[in-house]
């Protein structure tokens, strides 16, 4: 018997041994940056301090215990963020104005930073205080200061290493006209530390400073934004081009831009978790973070797609509108950590994922920010019928659907006074579009793949916590007749297309990874070097559009700033000519700056064009370094006796060349045939 129990003895231990060795291994499976990602959530989780609120008569301090926020009194500018050992991330070298601040460009390119005239409290517990900074306009002011009510919102929590930003902003119908062609928040960063700046994965780097910038230290290039940098305070950066366009990126992807201080450790970063309050959809192209060190939050603006986007408020039409909230987020990490960046990175990402999943958020004591069970959502499945392509309808695979203001087809790219709700189909074209303010829209889609866009003709209602089941939709993309011949893939983009290797003494080394290659300086003058003395020739069947059709149909460069308007050819072979139809060219266009595109067919010399585009776009897609603006799209009838049996040609002339960057991208072109189905 007590043989017995020594062997069941001796079997609990080895039991418990083989649990400890288990439990080991999974330890030592942990990644280090796993481990530091857990250790900055410990550090956070144990700070059980409450949020005090300190108010006298020329600052406002709110302080969780991880982060300290000082905000100027009355005025709203954010003027210091203290964080572990750094006493402010913000350049207190700066004026109290210069540091964290709104600003709306206005009428005739005015300039206002939304200086608030008092602060009111709207929510002090231990757990969260919420302030509102707040400015009403005064007639007596018309034509001094922009005919807008202000309120500026501050939110820090118990435990949120960071602080959360919105506005309000309204215009009553009495309110004089005006433009506001950009509204943001600005961050300016200590610069002796913040040097590392990072805006996704692959677009991360050691920037210069802003006196790399001046003269002495960097030449000019052929416009404002972008120098060469010739002698660098880091002389790894000689060389190298700078241009705060080039760290561009599209709203879907502009979630999350920020600084790195490597001395410290310490990562300063701009959270976005929803684009509701973004205008221009989700494909609009807008800044980040650039040289300052600026950090940036986009709401509004002009960029890459000019004056074409509405911001002209009428006077008689009443408006409000609600910006953010965004998180300004701070965490750190050990210096002595060599991969510190990545930690600070991953552990940024991670936050921005809690942020994205608590959207919308709950906290917030505004009525014009509905919480979730205030919000609806709309359902359905979207299918495509395109029998020249396929018989049966085809799933709608990763298609971008959303709900916008109510307007014409494409009408969200130019959209830029309410909200917008998008997201993306599944494998077989269904979507559930969640979170919708209350209003009316209408749904618009797109869908890779195919030309043209689809919008539902019918007013969507949302009411709070209704769900809207729109069943199957059908969309009947643009198309006349068979496919004879096409160019490119329907992607509204032109990044399918040669993308030219940059000049070596105009490179910038973090945009040299193949998806953002485009992005490079000076791409659009080495159409000028690759043809020299004609111009582009792409021939069907013989030629490769990834590497024989040049991205963006651009002047042509002839002496010291002397340009020429191109014609490009499109070459291509018809067994036979259908007497009895018409043809249609297809022609999608990805961006457009001032430019004028000429169709002929068969006689180049012809003194008037088949079809002209006529003057478009204001974009500026091509220097900002966009591969694409906003779309269009050219359905052109072309009847049967401009075409002959055998060889044919297609003439292209962009007709604007008063600078290099008057210029069209296209995005795919594609010749039908007459219909051939009864």
């Amino acid at each position: 018997m007590e043989k017995v129990v020594n062997m069941s003895h001796w079997r609990r231990k080895l039991v418990l041994w083989m649990i400890m060795v288990v439990q080991l291994s999974l330890f030592l499976s942990v990644s280090s940056t796993e481990i530091h990602a857990r250790k900055l959530l410990k550090d956070n989780d144990i700070n059980t301090n409450d949020v005090r609120l300190h108010i006298s008569d020329r600052q406002v301090i709110i302080d969780n215990g991880l982060v300290e926020v000082t905000i100027e009194n009355p005025s709203g500018y954010l003027i210091g963020i203290k964080y572990k050992e750094m006493e402010n991330v913000l350049e207190r070298r700066n004026h109290n104005s210069n540091r964290g601040y709104w600003d709306i460009v206005w009428d005739d390119d005015a300039y206002d930073k939304l200086e608030t005239k008092h602060v009111e409290v709207i929510t002090q517990t231990n757990d969260i205080v919420e302030l509102s900074f707040t400015k009403t306009w005064n007639s007596k002011n018309h034509g001094k200061t922009l005919p807008l009510n202000i309120q500026k919102r501050y939110i820090v929590r118990r435990g949120i290493s960071g602080v959360y930003m919105y506005g309000i902003f309204e215009r009553q119908e009495d309110f004089p006209e005006a433009h506001m062609y950009q509204i943001r928040i600005a961050f300016k960063l200590k610069e002796d530390k913040f040097r590392f700046m990072a805006i996704s994965d692959t677009i991360q780097r050691v920037m210069p400073q802003s006196e790399d910038r001046i003269k002495g230290y960097s030449k000019p290039l052929d416009f404002k934004e972008a120098v060469l940098l010739t002698n660098p305070s880091n002389p790894d950066l000689k060389g190298e081009v700078d241009d705060k366009y080039q760290y561009s990126t599209e709203n879907k992807d502009n979630k999350l831009n920020g600084w790195i201080s490597d001395y410290d450790a310490v990562g300063f970063w701009i959270m976005t978790p929803s684009n509701e309050f973004r205008t221009g959809g989700p494909h609009k192209q807008d800044l980040t973070s650039h040289v300052g060190p600026t950090a940036l939050s986009m709401f509004v603006s002009t960029h890459y797609t000019g004056t074409e986007i509405d911001t002209f408020y009428k006077e008689g039409e009443g408006w409000k509108k609600v910006f953010g909230p965004v998180l300004i987020y701070l965490n750190s990490a050990s210096s002595k950590d060599d991969d510190h960046r990545k930690i600070l990175w991953d552990d940024a990402k991670r936050q921005l994922s809690e942020e994205i999943e608590s959207w919308p958020y709950n906290f917030t004591r505004s009525e014009d920010f509905p919480h979730s069970q205030q919000r609806g959502q709309v359902n359905g499945q979207l299918l495509v019928q395109d029998r020249y392509m396929d018989k049966q309808l085809m799933q709608a695979k990763s298609a971008f659907v959303g709900l916008a203001a109510p307007g014409e087809v494409d009408s969200w790219q130019k959209e830029g006074k309410g909200y917008q709700f998008w997201t993306q189909t599944d494998k077989i074209g269904r979507f559930n579009i969640k979170n919708v303010r209350p209003g009316v829209y209408n749904l618009y889609a797109w869908i890779h793949g195919f030309i043209g866009s689809y919008k539902l003709d019918l007013n969507i209602t949302i009411q709070p916590e209704n769900k809207i089941e729109l069943g199957t939709l059908i969309y009947d993309p643009p198309r006349n007749g068979p496919t004879l011949w096409e160019i490119g893939i329907p992607d509204r983009t032109a990044a399918e297309f040669f993308i030219p290797e940059p000049y070596p003494q105009y490179v910038n080394s973090i945009t040299n990874d193949g998806a953002d290659k485009f992005r490079q300086y000076g791409l659009w003058d080495r159409y000028s070097n690759i043809y020299r003395d004609s111009d582009l020739v792409y021939t069907v069947g013989a030629s490769n559009y990834s590497k024989d059709w040049f991205f963006a149909h651009v002047p042509r460069k002839t002496g010291d700033d002397r340009y020429r308007p191109t014609t490009w050819q499109i070459k291509y072979n018809l067994q036979d000519v259908n007497n009895r139809g018409t043809y249609t060219l297809q022609m999608a266009i990805a961006a457009a700056s001032f430019a004028e595109v000429e169709v002929r067919f068969n006689d180049p010399n012809s003194d008037r064009p088949h079809f002209t585009t006529r003057r478009i776009g204001y974009d500026n897609a091509v220097p900002r370094h966009g591969i694409h603006g906003l779309y269009r799209l050219y359905s052109i009838e072309v009847p049967e006796y401009r075409f002959r049996k055998g060889n044919n040609t297609i003439y292209l002339t962009q007709t604007r060349s008063d600078n290099p960057f008057e210029a069209v991208m296209y995005d795919y072109i594609r010749l039908e045939g007459p219909n051939s189905l009864v």
